[in-house]
This record gives C-alpha cells, structure tokens and sequence, in this order.
C-alpha cells in the first residue's frame, strides 16, 4: 500500500511539473479556464483495506489484547441504495463539499462512510485477564491468557464491526492540474481532464457494533478518535458542470476511545493503516 501511494504521489507530481511547464494562457471566455470561487458537490463508494492491529479490551472484570486482528469491508456492489436517501448509509458511500480558494487549490470536507468487520473466521493470540461473575455466560471464557491462541469463529467470545460506519470526517486541501493540453483537448468546457492530489486529517466517528464476552450487543454513533490521509486521483469534468473524480487514498487511523457497551467504563482503542479507492459523481459551479 505504501509503494503504491509514493508511485501515485510521484507520478502526479512529475505530470504536474509537465503542465506547469507547458501550460499557456487560458481562453477567458471558458467556464473551465479559472476555477477560483466554485463549489464542488460530489457523492459516491469506495472499497476498502486494513492492516492488522491489536484491539485492546477494557472493563472492570476484563482487561486483554487481541494481536494483529484481521478485518475487511462490506462491500454491496452496485445498486439503487446508493441513490436512496432512506438507505444510502447501507452501502460503503463517500461525500465531498468543496470551494476553490484559487484556480489550482480548493478546500473540501470529507466525509468517507467505510466499512470495518473484524474477521470472524480467524485464530488471533490474546494476551491478558478475564474475570467475569460465575453467573456471566462469558466466564466460561475467565483465565489468563498468555499469547494464547483464539478461535473465534462461533462469536461468543467477541464480535466487533465498525459497519455503520468507520467515518472518518475530514476537512481536505486539494490541488488540482489541467491536464488537457497535454492530450490535445482544447474545447474544455466540453472535456477536461484534470489531475488531483491532497492531504487531510479529521476525526472518527463511528457506530460500532460490539458484542465482547456474551454482553448485550451495543450499536451506537461516538466520536473515538483521528485519522490522517493523503490522496491522488483523476478528474474527468464535462459539459462545464459535471465531473467523474476517481481516487486512491490512503492513511492512518488511531482510536482510543471506542464505545463497546453501555457501561461507559468498559472500551476499546486500536490503531491501522487504511487504503480506499473511490469513485465519485458530482458537479462543479458558482453561485
């Protein structure tokens, strides 16, 4: 994931140097020719990967890690939910509002709804204690573990998912390049084609559904901590209005303070790389 964001980030600035180079005086007259003072509105999915982390526990009869935990997203496929405001939020879905602060540069918040499922069908070795009443369905699970390694597969020792979602909330600064002269596209309020990189960092605030140890199930939205990010992609803008923006970003997550039941005094924390490819639909224009 690493060697493929430096590729993507050096790529983009060899190019942008390239058009800086080339770059010449734009017809006025075209929509597309100053980007200073437009909004940008933009919907649509990503895909994504996590690296394994360690998921720390902690309660007043608990306290244990499970080491490099595996987990994936839920992805839906194509279908009408995207575009159903009662239902959008079931797929892996994408939000960016934007406004250019001048013709290269725009600042844009993000609002990026991924999808963290612990991976059920995995050994992991935990390490720590557990202590539960004897009249908890989860002291079957009392001992003290060494690195010890876990099954769990059956659920009963622990469920945990960031389904609804993992969102990471951040504001974004945006550059982006006409990349049309070097292609030979010189009406481009019919057809743009522009080259985007940017960097952000926001906060988490995820709906995590947690069952640890045979507790009640707990589903509920709570701000849990940061993340960074950096992105590259490419913009197709046509008909002056309408844009296709695809992307691939990537970063880092840390969340100390992650809600897992509703005894507040029992948490979760964990921290993970992440990576995301999206594509977008959305429209540009000035008021």
């Amino acid at each position: 994931m690493k060697k493929i964001l430096f590729f993507s980030f050096i790529t983009s600035f060899a190019i942008t140097q390239v058009v800086s180079a080339q770059e010449k005086k734009a017809d006025s007259g075209k929509f597309t020719a100053h980007n200073k003072g437009k909004y940008i509105v933009a919907f649509g999915g990503n895909r994504d990967g996590f690296t394994k982390s360690d998921i720390h526990f902690k309660g007043d009869n608990f306290n244990f890690t499970v080491s490099d935990a595996e987990a994936h997203d839920k992805p839906k496929g194509w279908q009408v939910d995207y575009i159903n405001p009662t239902r959008f939020t079931i797929p892996q879905t994408n939000m960016k509002f934007g406004y250019f602060i001048s013709d290269h540069y725009a600042v844009v918040l993000n609002i990026d709804h991924m999808k963290y499922i612990f991976a059920q069908n995995q050994t992991a070795n935990v390490t720590g204690t557990i202590d539960l009443p004897d009249s908890d369905p989860g002291s079957v699970h009392n001992g003290t573990y060494n690195n010890t390694p876990v099954d769990f597969t059956d659920g009963t020792f622990l469920k945990f998912e960031h389904t609804n979602g993992l969102n990471y909330v951040h504001p974004e600064i945006s550059r982006f390049d006409d990349l049309s002269k070097i292609f030979g596209i010189r009406n481009t309020d019919k057809f743009q084609l522009n080259i985007t990189e940017g960097v952000g960092a926001g906060f988490l605030y995820p709906r995590t559904d947690a069952t640890v140890l045979g507790e009640r199930r707990h589903d509920e939205f709570h701000i849990a901590g940061y993340g960074v990010s950096a992105k590259a992609g490419l913009n197709f803008t046509f008909f002056k209005y309408f844009f296709i923006q695809t992307e691939i970003k990537g970063g880092y997550i840390n969340m100390p303070d992650i809600e897992i039941s509703y005894d507040t005094s029992e948490k979760a924390s964990q921290h993970f790389l992440f990576f995301e490819s999206i594509i977008y639909f959305g429209g540009v224009f000035k008021i």
